[in-house]
């Protein structure tokens, strides 16, 4: 099975980004959009896990639950941009602006794995919410043109106290995510 470690969305930010991607799928319909449904903030993708193992299952859980942050993280959900950048893009984003616990929370959750073999990031972790990919950003000039009026724009805010764990099932219609267990991670909170 492969997994990951995220936060959920509230459905507020999933209805508005939807809205977002409804708007802005037309002008570049080749590019292969994210269903609002399945979007997520990704802490940590672990990949492939032998369905097989409970007992690697369960380190992970354990070593998941250990994890715990000071206070909630809080997000606004605003902007829109592209990986690598708007002159080559492969991705386009929305932006999170975050609390400063967000980057040393997703740390934590990489060094609490790395004992379990799963290597730690070795780039920055970067908060943002992938809308759309593109094959070498070939039609995307009016996207890119759209965005620009986009930088600012707001699509609501988020106060995370858990992340979970989720499994990717991946279908010929596209992943579908199914939650395994979830984590409060806020210290002195029930």
């Amino acid at each position: 099975m492969r997994l990951f470690v995220a936060f959920d969305l509230p459905a507020e930010v999933r209805q508005a980004l939807g809205e977002l991607i409804a708007q802005l799928c037309p002008l570049c319909p080749k590019a292969r959009w994210v269903r609002s449904q399945s979007m997520h903030l990704t802490l940590k993708f672990l990949g492939h896990v032998d369905d097989q193992a409970e007992a690697q299952l369960a380190a992970i859980r354990s070593a998941l639950a250990a994890v715990h942050s000071p206070a909630p993280v809080e997000m606004q959900f605003r902007g829109v941009g592209f990986f690598p950048d708007a002159r080559r893009p492969r991705v386009v984003w929305c932006g999170i602006d975050c609390s400063p616990n967000l980057v040393p929370l997703a740390k934590d959750i990489d060094l609490a794995l790395k004992p379990l073999g799963f290597p730690p990031e070795d780039r920055p972790f970067v908060p943002h919410l992938t809308l759309a990919r593109l094959d070498a950003g070939r039609g995307a000039a009016q996207l890119v043109r759209a965005a620009e009026q986009l930088t600012e724009r707001s699509f609501g805010s988020a106060r995370e106290s858990e992340f979970h764990l989720f499994q990717s099932i991946l279908r010929p219609s596209g992943a579908e995510y199914r939650k395994l267990q979830s984590y409060g991670f806020v210290k002195g909170a029930a």
